[in-house]
């Protein structure tokens, strides 16, 4: 069973909206055992309609519109449908009572180009909607189906999850299709590949693989199609077993869990408390942390050292050692780890110093050198980053290397405690 999205408006198409509802689509979908099959985004114009309604109908089962329904002359899309399917428009009573329900509510008028929206095309299904003025209008031709839906992303979800898809899950016979996400750390794509190349050549037909890079972190999502669900979730677990015990330390979470994340959750458990020093990253690491809800319950503050007056001041980065290596120096960084623990009495702090790019770079210490540190009861350790010439991604690779360089202590702590 294979599903098309067709989203219509002018704005996706000029970059002034995001089409976020086509991806949130996708995800609900493939839960419910329909593969996505393609994606468009055409703009309000009958041709271009036309033309992505044809082509839809002969690649997929089930064709999703969003857009293009409002009750304006630019909304062309109920019209167009209506045409394409050879209907004439008729006026729906329970559509426009929904109408006025939701105007009183909101104490405005009903104006006739209100009104309007509770015209239907004779030979559609209504689907009613009660958070908008456009009902949804499902259709069926040669044994497919089209639905058309409101671009209003929580008009649309709702229409999905309350009609749609429990309709199409008793049309049709679907079967299942499961996603799992290993999330990794430390190692690029083609490296992580050569590391697990026998689990992925031993994979059924039936289980892909997937290597889905992003700056710092690269996630291997398995993703199996078959009957029967519990089957598919007990095989695609065994094959996630068999990758994380291969590559043990990268492996730092499933689904779309973060790195900031997993530290918290290691940090709360141990009842540890954590300090950054930043000079390269400019508090991005701070930022990651107090991201996550409750993260003041281990997380303490930040010292962000840009200067190195601030390094020498504020964290007792000796100037001799500044004039002799350089901030961006194994022997700074990790003077900046230790002295932001001690200012903030934490049990743990990081660090980072580096160059963002993209000037500043010399032979010596090109763009994208950068020294992460990790300072504890048990001593200070660091690490030399060699990352590219991409300012915003050296920030948040680093960040992530240095979270990853605690996270690591605090998994080897555990074990050492067990």
């Amino acid at each position: 069973m294979t599903a098309e999205i067709i989203s219509i408006g002018d704005e996706l198409l000029i970059g002034q909206v995001v089409n976020t509802n086509a991806s949130w689509m996708a995800a609900e979908l493939n839960k419910s055992g329909i593969r996505v099959g393609h994606i468009s985004m055409i703009s309000d114009d009958k041709k271009a309609i036309n033309d992505a309604l044809n082509e839809a109908g002969e690649r997929a089962n089930v064709i999703l519109i969003t857009g293009g329904l409002g009750p304006t002359k630019d909304d062309i899309t109920k019209q167009v449908l209506a045409d394409y399917f050879g209907a004439k428009l008729i006026f729906h009573d329970p559509s426009f009572e929904q109408v006025m329900k939701l105007f009183k509510a909101r104490n405005y008028e009903v104006t006739p180009i209100n009104r309007k929206q509770a015209e239907i095309p004779d030979n559609c299904i209504p689907l009613l909607n009660k958070h908008g003025t456009a009902p949804g209008m499902w259709f069926e031709k040669e044994g497919k189906v089209y639905v058309s839906m409101p671009g209003v992303p929580f008009e649309m979800k709702t229409l999905m999850t309350g009609q749609i898809i429990p309709r199409l899950q008793e049309k049709f016979n679907l079967g299942f299709i499961y996603h799992k996400t290993i999330m990794t750390h430390g190692l690029g794509e083609s490296k992580l590949a050569e590391q697990i190349q026998d689990v992925e050549e031993g994979l059924p037909h039936h289980i892909k693989l997937a290597y889905l890079p992003q700056p710092g972190i690269v996630r291997l999502r398995l993703s199996a199609s078959g009957n029967d669900k519990d089957f598919l979730e007990n095989e695609i677990k065994k094959y996630c077993r068999q990758i994380r015990d291969i590559i043990p330390e990268l492996v730092f979470g499933f689904d779309d869990v973060s790195m900031e994340e997993v530290v918290g959750k290691l940090l709360m458990e141990k009842g540890k408390t954590l300090s950054t020093a930043e000079s390269c990253t400019g508090g991005y690491i701070a930022h990651l942390i107090t991201s996550i809800p409750g993260s003041s319950n281990y997380f303490t503050g930040s010292v962000i050292s840009y200067s190195n007056d601030i390094k020498i001041k504020e964290l007792g980065v000796k100037p001799v050692d500044l004039d002799k290596y350089g901030a961006v120096s194994k022997q700074v960084v990790e003077q900046m780890a230790a002295g932001v623990r001690e200012k903030l009495g934490t049990d743990y702090s990081l660090a980072t110093s580096g160059i963002a790019g993209p000037d500043g770079g010399t032979d010596e210490k090109p763009v994208g050198t950068v020294w992460i540190a990790l300072a504890s009861e048990k001593g200070v350790k660091s690490k030399l980053l060699h990352l590219g010439e991409h300012r915003g991604r050296n920030i948040r690779r680093s960040a992530l290397a240095a979270l990853d360089l605690l996270r690591l202590e605090l998994i080897t702590a555990s074990s050492v405690d067990t």
